[in-house]
């Protein structure tokens, strides 16, 4: 039997009190800003006030959260306090008998769940190193070996690893793994269908990474929390842990105008104007703003978190006004500027006489860092078929001429992502493909010079964890 979810209800911005005018200024102001973003809504009193989509990014589809995934480990957290499953002064190394060094150091006794919730372990630097790099795939045992120079909850360190410690926790004391135990408590009472959440080599959920769920899905996240723990009537989780995970825990820096150094809770981050959010790398957000009584979900591709924190301070915040709005005629144009967003698409010349000549031809590569062996691609009226060659398997993409065309690949790491890609001519010898995976922040445009019996391809990432471009891909027209 399917299951039937209920969405979130709707009303238009007016109703609600929320101003067109500020909202149009706030998409204004990120595309001033060069920011990219995938999805945005807005939510007030527990509606939908204005929500939208930059294509080829689209409702239905589930978007990486990165550490905004955090915020939902704390969440089971949580609830597993409130079941007497466990408590918060729990010694972490109780938990792990099997997996402890030779020797405990003082510290890492001392070490507690909530040193792991506020980022507090005492650890001097990321964990994720160091789990990442455990030969037998033991993250546990990986994280307990590494030193802790400080006392536990004296020192903020933001620390994967802990929130990785969490889930390994929960497990070990519930018998569940992380994705199953919320099943029931969470995802279903909020009607979150089909989340998927990355595991170690072990199968333990990541915990501080790796959750994939849609924005529709943040923003219930985030008016749950607004509401205290209550959804739909029924409490999900008690009010006094709401309280306690998004307060400020542990100092994390000295204030002023940076929206990372406002205090942190337990795998929620303190912001300024009075309100908490949960945060992902590349622009993942779920804002929860109390004095507003208002939610902002967001799903993006940048690096610059600050930039987007910032444009919803100026533009968003007066947007919430004391009574309902009379803005009739902005609100049509706000509905038309929600309904047409896009990304932009690269457009130049659609086609080149040298795509007779390089049409089914196999380039043999040299090696590069994206361990690709050969390249080919196959011209049509409308599209085109890109081969990329790797030793464990070829890569086949379907590419748009001038327009999307949407697929799967595993372009951009792990298993089978959505995607939308597309060509255009820069010039009659250089091709330039776009290739965006619809579930992750990334976009990858590869600029292909053609010569008489050789090719170079200069690709960039819009968005990375290392250096945004590499070194140019060399290679020559197979014999």
């Amino acid at each position: 039997m399917q299951k039937t979810v209920t969405p979130l209800p709707r009303k238009s911005p007016e109703e609600l009190g929320i101003s067109p005018q500020k909202v149009i200024g706030f998409l204004d102001g990120l595309k001033e800003r060069g920011l990219e973003i995938h999805s945005l809504m807005i939510l007030r009193h527990g509606h939908v006030a204005a929500e939208g989509w930059w294509a080829p990014y689209a409702p239905e589809l589930p978007h990486m959260l990165f550490s905004l995934s955090k915020s939902f480990t704390s969440t089971a957290i949580g609830m597993a306090v409130q079941e007497g499953i466990l408590t918060l002064d729990d010694p972490v190394v109780s938990f792990f008998p099997e997996d402890l060094p030779a020797e405990v150091s003082e510290h890492l006794a001392a070490m507690q769940i909530r040193h792991l919730l506020m980022m507090g372990t005492g650890h001097d630097k990321d964990t994720m190193d160091a789990l990442h790099q455990a030969e037998d795939g033991n993250w546990v045992k990986a994280f307990l070996a590494l030193p802790v120079p400080h006392e536990p909850g004296t020192h903020f360190l933001y620390n994967t690893g802990a929130t990785y410690m969490l889930s390994a926790i929960l497990q070990k004391a519930s018998g569940q793994r992380l994705l199953d135990y919320l099943q029931s408590r969470l995802f279903e009472p909020l009607g979150i269908l089909s989340p998927t959440w990355q595991t170690c080599p072990r199968g333990i959920h990541t915990g501080g990474f790796g959750l994939n769920v849609t924005t529709e899905d943040i923003a219930k996240f985030g008016q749950m929390y607004l509401q205290k723990g209550v959804w739909q009537g029924k409490r999900l989780i008690e009010e006094a842990w709401i309280e306690e995970a998004t307060g400020k825990r542990i100092s994390n820096g000295d204030g002023g105008d940076s929206d990372w150094a406002q205090g942190y809770g337990y795998q929620f981050w303190r912001c300024r104007h009075g309100v908490y959010r949960g945060d992902g790398a590349f622009g993942q957000f779920c804002i929860v703003m109390p004095e507003q009584d208002g939610v902002i979900a967001i799903t993006a591709g940048t690096g610059d978190l600050q930039g987007v924190l910032q444009c919803v301070w100026d533009h968003l915040l007066e947007a919430f006004l004391p009574e309902p709005a009379e803005a009739v005629e902005r609100s049509s144009e706000l509905k038309e500027r929600l309904a047409k967003l896009s990304l932009d698409l690269p457009r130049f010349e659609p086609r080149s006489q040298l795509e007779a000549q390089i049409g089914g031809r196999r380039y043999d590569l040299e090696e590069n860092g994206l361990s690709l062996q050969g390249f080919r691609i196959d011209f049509d009226e409308d599209s085109a078929c890109l081969t990329l060659i790797k030793e464990e398997g070829d890569e086949t993409l379907s590419l748009g001429r001038h327009e999307w065309s949407f697929g799967q690949t595993s372009v951009f790491g792990g298993a089978d992502t959505r995607m939308a890609s597309s060509f255009t001519w820069r010039s009659p010898d250089e091709l330039l493909l776009t290739i965006r995976g619809i579930e992750t922040p990334f976009c990858i445009t590869m600029g292909v010079r053609f010569t008489e019996e050789a090719l170079e391809i200069r690709h960039r990432f819009n968005v990375s964890f290392g250096g945004d471009e590499e070194h140019p891909i060399r290679g020559k027209a197979a014999r």
